[in-house]
């Protein structure tokens, strides 16, 4: 059984995601909780797969708190110091739904979903019937926003008088970043901004394709200066600036690094990131007087969690994030979307987009896949290894997470396996970007041919 992939369980709702699995997950996670508080977002399925989660948790002697539709970072924020379980199938389609779940404001780390998934498979049985649980309603939207809103105030400058329009993607979003940016002062025109389970507005991941509506609203009124895009969770954010256009995002994950460490007063501030991530964060962190220490994709909570087991006195982690997801450590453990739509606004306010952006290195970017068979990847990447370096001996290679190559000149490039689909990807940051992209992306090919018809 493989039931967790790099964002909880994830799949549709009539094969994957069913209510006898949440029951089950449930279940399994009330095993080993007092209490659990449970979300769904605004999905057609969410309401049958929560009250299933439900009623695996009661069966299994553990208390249930019902926050019914929220965004998931405030299901996060209200799991500390309990179990938390969230129905989301974040950015995907209507059709399916999503099984994330965290502990202290934190996701499970591989080692806990692991122990679910082996109680799951083993099929739990329900605790005697006089230790079943009851479950209480707990309405917490309001004190999230409020904690978001006092934490934002300790970055950049009010936000009166600073337009700003939120698409909420018909999202969990339209229930706390328009509301969020009011308390703060600005002048917000929100967007798709009624929870609809269809998604009828647009798709449900912010795109430049899904996002056009945003940045023509943009463009079109000279009174907004800033836009935000949302997925269906509020996890993910998109920048629009002033003029309609999307604001690359690791520009925006540098401008935020650059202010939490510059902000720091920490002897090591550390900025933790992941192997897709662009140079100019690296420099941008660089020059405030930061480092940066990367992990695998969609486990920053796990790389936060082993830095911290071996740092030494000093050492802070200040920010965490891959491209449109970020943690705030100061707020807690968990990605939110809200509160980088607050800080951002107001980092905006003190100082506008385009000065932020200024001082960040925007080299052309590209992300191009190559086809190979899941069985192959394995071998692929294990000999890519040896010839991607040997291709490119000016660069720095470092193997982590992928094969990833570092100029000197600040261009950089990687290769990894795609953890949900049978390609290689590989991702190039340079002025001369399309001529390394075929000269990589000619290794990898000639690799994977090799590879598969050995």
């Amino acid at each position: 059984m493989e039931l967790f992939g790099t964002a909880g369980i994830r799949g549709p709702v009539e094969e994957t995601v069913t209510p006898e699995l949440a029951l089950s997950v449930g279940r399994a996670v009330g095993r080993e909780a007092e209490t659990v508080v449970v979300g769904r977002d605004g999905r057609q399925s969410g309401s049958a797969l929560a009250a299933a989660v439900e009623a695996g948790v009661e069966s299994a002697g553990a208390r249930v708190r019902r926050l019914g539709p929220v965004p998931t970072p405030t299901l996060a924020w209200a799991s500390r110091g309990r179990y938390g379980v969230m129905l989301t199938a974040s950015h995907n389609p209507p059709e399916d739904n999503g099984i994330k779940l965290f502990v202290d404001g934190v996701e499970f780390d591989g080692d806990a979903e692991d122990r679910i998934e082996r109680r799951v498979e083993s099929g739990l049985e329900p605790a005697p019937w006089d230790e079943w649980e009851t479950v209480e309603r707990a309405d917490v939207l309001g004190t999230y926003r409020e904690a978001i809103a006092a934490y934002a105030r300790g970055h950049g400058a009010p936000l009166e008088g600073l337009g700003v329009a939120v698409d909420c993607g018909n999202g969990m979003a339209s229930l706390a970043t328009p509301q969020v940016l009011y308390e703060l002062g600005a002048e917000v025109r929100a967007l798709n901004a009624n929870v609809d389970s269809h998604f009828d507005a647009r798709g449900s991941k912010p795109t430049p394709e899904t996002l056009t509506g945003l940045c023509e609203f943009v463009a079109g009124h000279d009174a907004v200066e800033l836009g935000i895009g949302h997925d269906g969770d509020a996890d993910r954010i998109v920048i629009v600036d002033g003029d309609g256009a999307i604001v690359h995002e690791d520009t925006v994950l540098a401008v935020l690094a650059e202010h939490y460490v510059s902000a720091s007063d920490a002897a090591d501030p550390v900025v933790l990131t992941t192997p897709n991530a662009s140079e100019r964060i690296d420099e941008r962190v660089a020059a405030a007087g930061g480092r940066i220490e990367r992990t695998g994709l969609g486990v920053l909570h796990e790389g936060i969690a082993e830095i911290r087991a071996t740092a030494a006195d000093g050492t802070e982690i200040v920010f965490a994030a891959e491209p449109w997801k970020h943690v705030h450590p100061r707020l807690g453990g968990w990605i939110d979307g809200v509160a980088s739509a607050a800080v951002f606004a107001r980092l905006v306010a003190a100082n506008g987009l385009e000065t932020l952006r200024e001082p960040v290195t925007e080299r052309p970017y590209r992300k191009d896949p190559v086809r190979c068979p899941d069985a192959h990847k394995s071998a692929v990447m294990d000999r890519l290894e040896t010839r991607l370096p040997e291709a490119f001996p000016d660069a720095e290679a470092t193997l982590d997470y992928g094969v990833r190559l570092s100029f000197p000149d600040g261009s950089w490039t990687l290769v990894r396996p795609s953890g949900t689909e049978p390609y290689v990807r590989i991702y190039v940051e340079s002025e001369a970007a399309d001529e390394l992209l075929a000269d990589v992306r000619s290794v990898v090919e000639e690799t994977v041919s090799d590879v598969t018809q050995t």
